[in-house]
C-alpha cells in the first residue's frame, strides 16, 4: 500500500487482519511509524524508502495506492516504474475520474504492467473494518487479488460487498455514480430537515428522533441514519446542537460534477444528482445569499397547509428510489456506449453494506434487476412502480408544500419533475422542434407519415 494517510493505513491494516502478509509504504515516517504501531502482532511492515518497500514484495507484485486523485497518481506511477517488472500490478484505489484510469491503463500496458482502478466506499470505518468495493480493468487481474478483496469487504448476510465490475474504467465509473447518488440522496434528506426546521418549528432533538424513528422503517439506510446521529451532538463550548454551530457552505472533491458531466455526454438524465451539485455551488456563495436575504426579506410565500411527518417520509423515499434509478440508468447507458459489461444486480447487491449510500431498499433493487437485467428503467419493476403509485402524492405535496412556504426543494422538485416527465406520453418537444425549424431550418419529424420535413413558410 502507497499512502499511509487514514484510508490507506486503515485499508492495509484490515488486509493484515485477515492474516495477509502486507507492505506499507509512505514519504511521511511518522505514517509508516504509526502503521507499524497500530499492526503490531499482524503480518504487516513497512518500507524505509520505495526501493525498499518494492524489495520486501513477492514477484508479481500487487501494489494499491490510496492517495488523492489527480497528479500525485500520477506521480506515484512514475516513481514505481523504474522499480517494476512485467505482470506487475498497479491497483489505484482513489477517487480518480475514469477517464484518467483508462489513460493510465493504456499507457502502462504498453509497459507490462498491469492496471487496475477500484472505487472504495466507506470512509475510514469501512477502510478498516469492511468496505463496498467496485474493482475494474481486466480479469485476470481481479482473479489475483479477489480473495484479498473478499476478506477486506463489507459482507451482508454472508455475502462480500465486492465484485468485479467490467473492463478498463468500470471500476472507478461505478464509484463515480455512486458519489453521484450520494450528493442526491444527502441533498434531500438537508431539505427535509430545512422544512421541519424553518416550517415545523422542530429542534434537533425532536428532528434527530424523526430520523431514528424513520431509519426503524422503509428508509433505514446509512445516510438518515447518520443523520439522526449528527442533529443529536452538543457543541462542547456552547451546549448548542453542533450542526448550529456549523458553516452553511457545503464542500465537494468533484465527483458529482464529474456524474452530472458524464450523463450529459451520454444522454442521460439525472436532475437530482444534476440539482444537489447545484446547491452545493449556491451553498458555497455565502456572501451574495445575505445580500439578497436582506434585498427580498420581505415575506414573498403564501399560506400553504403544513406537511406531516407521513407525508415527508414518504416522499423521502420517493425521491430516493428515483435517484437510484437515475444513476442505474447512467450505468446502463454506460455499460453499453464503454462495453464494461456492468451487472446492475451485482452493483445493487454490493452497495447493501459497507458503502455511503447503503440502503434497506438496494436488495430491492438487487431483485429488480436480477428478475430483468436489461430493464429499461427501475422505474418499470412492478415492486418498486407499486410503492410510488400508491406515495408519490406525498412527493407532490411535499414539493408544493416547499413552494408554499418559500424553503427551496431543489432536489425535491427535480425528483418529481424527472417522474412526471418520464410518465408522460407527450411531452411538449413538438413545439421546440417547430421553433428550432423556424429559426435554424432544423426540421422534425411527423406523427402521420416517416420521413423528416421542414417548414419554409412558418409566417404564411
Amino acid at each position: 500500500m502507497i499512502g499511509l494517510g487514514t484510508m490507506g493505513r486503515n485499508f492495509l491494516l484490515n488486509i493484515a487482519e485477515h492474516g495477509i502478509q502486507s507492505v506499507g509504504y509512505d514519504l511521511d515516517a511518522g505514517k509508516r511509524e504509526l502503521l507499524l504501531k497500530e499492526g503490531a502482532g499482524m503480518p504487516v511492515d513497512v518500507g524505509s524508502d520505495l526501493a525498499d518497500f518494492i524489495a520486501k514484495l513477492e514477484s508479481p507484485r500487487n501494489i494499491m495506492m490510496l492517495v488523492p486523485a489527480g497528479p500525485i497518481v500520477d506521480s506515484v506511477i512514475a516513481d514505481l516504474l523504474p522499480h517494476l517488472e512485467d505482470d506487475d500490478l498497479i491497483i489505484d484505489g482513489g477517487n480518480s475520474h475514469f477517464t484518467d484510469t483508462d489513460r493510465r491503463e493504456a499507457d502502462l500496458v504498453t509497459k507490462g504492467v498491469g492496471f487496475m482502478g477500484i472505487g472504495v466506499s466507506g470512509g475510514e470505518e469501512g477502510a478498516r473494518h469492511g468496505a463496498s468495493i467496485m474493482p475494474g480493468g481486466q480479469r485476470d487481474f481481479y482473479d489475483r487479488i479477489e480473495t484479498t478483496l473478499q476478506a477486506v469487504s463489507a459482507k451482508v448476510n454472508g455475502e462480500p460487498c465486492v465484485a468485479y465490475m467490467g473492463a478498463g474504467s468500470a471500476g472507478h465509473f461505478v464509484k463515480m455514480v455512486h458519489n453521484g447518488i450520494e450528493y442526491g440522496l444527502m441533498q434531500i434528506i438537508s431539505e427535509a430537515y430545512d422544512y421541519m426546521k424553518r416550517v415545523l418549528k422542530l429542534t434537533e432533538d425532536q428532528m434527530s428522533e424523526t430520523y431514528a424513528k424513520w431509519n426503524e422503517g422503509e428508509l433505514s439506510s446509512f445516510l438518515v441514519e447518520i443523520t439522526a446521529t449528527v442533529l443529536r451532538k452538543k457543541d462542547a463550548g456552547s451546549d448548542k446542537p453542533l450542526v448550529e454551530m456549523i458553516l452553511d457552505t457545503a464542500g465537494q472533491k468533484g465527483t458529482g460534477k464529474w456524474t452530472s458531466q458524464a450523463a450529459m455526454d451520454l444522454g442521460t438524465p439525472v436532475p437530482t444528482i444534476d440539482s444537489a451539485v447545484s446547491m452545493r455551488q449556491i451553498s458555497s456563495q455565502k456572501s451574495l445569499r445575505v445580500g439578497l436575504s436582506n434585498k427580498f426579506s420581505t415575506d414573498l410565500t403564501t399560506h400553504h397547509t403544513t406537511l406531516s411527518s407521513t407525508d415527508l417520509e414518504s416522499a423521502l423515499l420517493c425521491a430516493f428510489l428515483i435517484t437510484y434509478s437515475q444513476g442505474m440508468s447512467l450505468l446502463a447507458q454506460a455499460s453499453n456506449e464503454k462495453a464494461y459489461g456492468l451487472n446492475l444486480a451485482e452493483i445493487a447487491k454490493i452497495w447493501r453494506g459497507g458503502c455511503i449510500i447503503r440502503s434497506a431498499w438496494l436488495e430491492e433493487i438487487r431483485r429488480a434487476y436480477s428478475r430483468d437485467a436489461a430493464l429499461p428503467s427501475l422505474l418499470l419493476d412492478e415492486k418498486i412502480a407499486g410503492f410510488l403509485i400508491e406515495h408519490s402524492i406525498a412527493l407532490r405535496k411535499t414539493v408544493s408544500a416547499f413552494t408554499g412556504h418559500g424553503v427551496p426543494s431543489m432536489c425535491f422538485s427535480s425528483t418529481l419533475a424527472y417522474f412526471d416527465a418520464f410518465r408522460a406520453e407527450r411531452l411538449p418537444a413538438n413545439l421546440i422542434q417547430a421553433q428550432r425549424d423556424y429559426f435554424g431550418a432544423h426540421t422534425y419529424q411527423r406523427i402521420d407519415k416517416e420521413g423528416t420535413f421542414h417548414t419554409p413558410d412558418w409566417e404564411k
